[in-house]
Formats: structure tokens, C-alpha cells, sequence
């Protein structure tokens, strides 16, 4: 049973960066439409800069801070120059774009710093409580407990705020926020940072419990869309629900050696079946017609 436990806190810290990273894209595209596919880019880039100034001896502080700064930097420097070219384009053609910035950012990574194995060490991997014969190291609990804290944060700033109420007014018509005198450009810019922002904390996490390799990192995007799925693109609680669930069923497949091949699918298939489930009370149009 230990070793089931184990599993299971480690899938609810790598299932936290999911849903972290599904709240990013969530309040992104809920103020700005767009479905930021460079997300994982973004985060892995974070993380480099990160393990980089690390390795020249930076001040730890200064190094975790720095994988922030690079988040908000790379999104913004999309947001305030190539996402206003492309505002009143279809979300498919905003979607395609942030595809190729990805591509950028991974193809500079790949530039600076070649394929070789590396390690992101944080001090709190060192501490850790024991709960039921189990160690939880610190960090665990700051992804979890920090996505969490994170998830409540970002609901009442879209709540109570006076930013977060023209950001869920731009999610509702850009066209009209803009007539009544909505600064659209301050609001999407602070989207971009804020997303941005969360990516290099993403990327900071990841690369300390899972592994610090870019490619990796960059495709945390695709659990991450699929925690937004279970959100609907809305729902911020259900987004970090559909993380945990992503990163539980990925850690407990592995434990199931038939099964481990394929925990790859995990989040297409809890992303497909929460589609289905939505759609259970819907009727087909042709089914109507008939």
C-alpha cells in the first residue's frame, strides 16, 4: 500500500503543474481568445534560465525568481507585439500563431544549451513531513499547495478586481469592452503577464519533480489544454480538478505494467471522456432532422 501512496502524492504534485498550467491557459483565453500553444515553450525556457543562473552561482532566490521573470517576459513580449495583429483574426489562426512562437522559443533553447542531462535542485527537496510511513518532501507540497493557493487567487481576482471584471467583459464581447470604454490592450497585456507569470512557475516545478529537459517541459502544454477541457475554457475549478485527475491516473498507470506504455493517452482520454459527458444530454442535428 506504501508504494501506492507514493504514487499517489507524487501524481497530485505533477497533476498540480497540470492544473497550474491549465489555469494559465484558462485566464488567458477567457480575456484575450486566445489558446496559447506556446505555453510549455514558455515554461521551458523559464526553467533553463533558471537552472542556468544556478549553475553560475547565483543566489537561489535570485535564480527561482528569475524562472518567473522569463515566464512574464517571453508572454508578453507575444502579447504586446504579435498578439494585437492578430485580435480580430479566428481563434484557430491566434491558436496557429502561438504554435510557431513555441517553435521559436524551443528552437533557441535548443541553441543555447545542448542535449545533455541536467538537474533543477530546489532546498526544499531536502524537507519533507512523514505522513502515514510516507515522506512528502516539501516541494511536493508547494506544487500542490501553491497551485491551489494560485486557483483561489485567480478566482477572486477575476471576481472582486476591477482588472478581472474587464477581463471576464472581454471574454464576453471584445467589441463591446471596447466601446464602453474598456482599456483592451492594458487588460490583455496584464492576461499575457499573469499567464506568462504562472508558465515560469510551471517550468520552475516541473523541472525539479519531474525532469529538466525543454522538449518535456514544452509538451506539458498538451495535459495542460486537457485539464482546460475539463474546465470547458471556463471553469477554473474544474480545470485544476482535471489536472489532478490527469497527473493521479498517469502516476497510478505506472504501478500497472500492461498499462504503463500507454499513460501517455491519460490525458486525451479523461479530456475525451469529460467531452462525452458534457455532450450526454445533447441530440445529434441530423438525429433532430430525422
Amino acid at each position: 500500500m506504501k508504494i501506492y501512496g507514493l504514487f499517489l502524492i507524487s501524481g497530485l504534485a505533477v497533476g498540480s503543474l497540470y492544473a497550474l498550467g491549465g489555469i494559465g491557459l484558462v485566464v488567458l483565453r477567457r480575456a484575450t481568445g486566445v489558446l496559447n500553444f506556446a505555453y510549455g515553450a514558455i515554461a521551458a525556457a523559464a526553467a533553463m534560465v533558471c537552472w542556468q543562473l544556478a549553475q553560475w552561482d547565483f543566489p537561489g532566490p535570485a535564480a527561482w525568481l528569475s524562472a518567473i521573470v522569463t515566464g512574464t517576459a517571453l508572454s508578453l513580449l507575444y502579447g504586446m507585439i504579435v498578439a494585437p495583429g492578430l485580435a480580430w483574426r479566428e481563434p484557430a489562426v491566434k491558436a496557429v500563431a502561438t504554435l510557431g512562437f513555441a517553435l521559436i522559443i524551443l528552437g533557441a533553447v535548443s541553441f543555447l544549451w545542448d542535449d545533455a542531462a541536467r538537474k533543477l535542485v530546489l532546498p526544499t527537496d531536502k524537507m519533507g513531513v512523514r505522513l502515514l510511513g510516507m515522506k512528502i518532501t516539501v516541494t511536493r507540497m508547494i506544487a500542490f499547495f501553491g497551485s491551489l493557493a494560485i486557483l483561489l487567487g485567480a478566482m477572486l481576482y477575476l471576481e472582486k478586481t476591477r482588472t478581472g471584471l474587464h477581463m471576464r467583459a472581454l471574454a464576453d464581447n471584445r467589441d463591446h469592452s471596447a466601446l464602453i470604454g474598456i482599456p483592451v490592450f492594458r487588460v490583455e497585456t496584464a492576461a499575457w503577464a499573469l499567464s506568462g507569470a504562472l508558465a515560469g512557475f510551471t517550468g520552475l516545478m516541473f523541472g525539479d519533480l519531474v525532469r529538466l529537459d525543454p522538449t518535456v517541459i514544452t509538451f506539458t502544454v498538451i495535459p495542460a489544454i486537457a485539464a482546460a477541457v475539463c474546465g470547458r475554457l471556463q471553469s477554473l475549478p474544474l480545470t485544476f480538478a482535471g489536472g489532478l485527475a490527469i497527473g493521479v491516473c498517469e502516476a497510478m498507470l505506472t504501478l500497472v505494467k500492461p498499462l504503463a506504455p500507454l499513460r501517455s493517452m491519460t490525458p486525451f482520454l479523461i479530456a475525451a471522456l469529460v467531452i462525452l459527458w458534457m455532450q450526454r444530454k445533447e441530440t445529434l442535428t441530423f438525429a433532430r432532422e430525422g
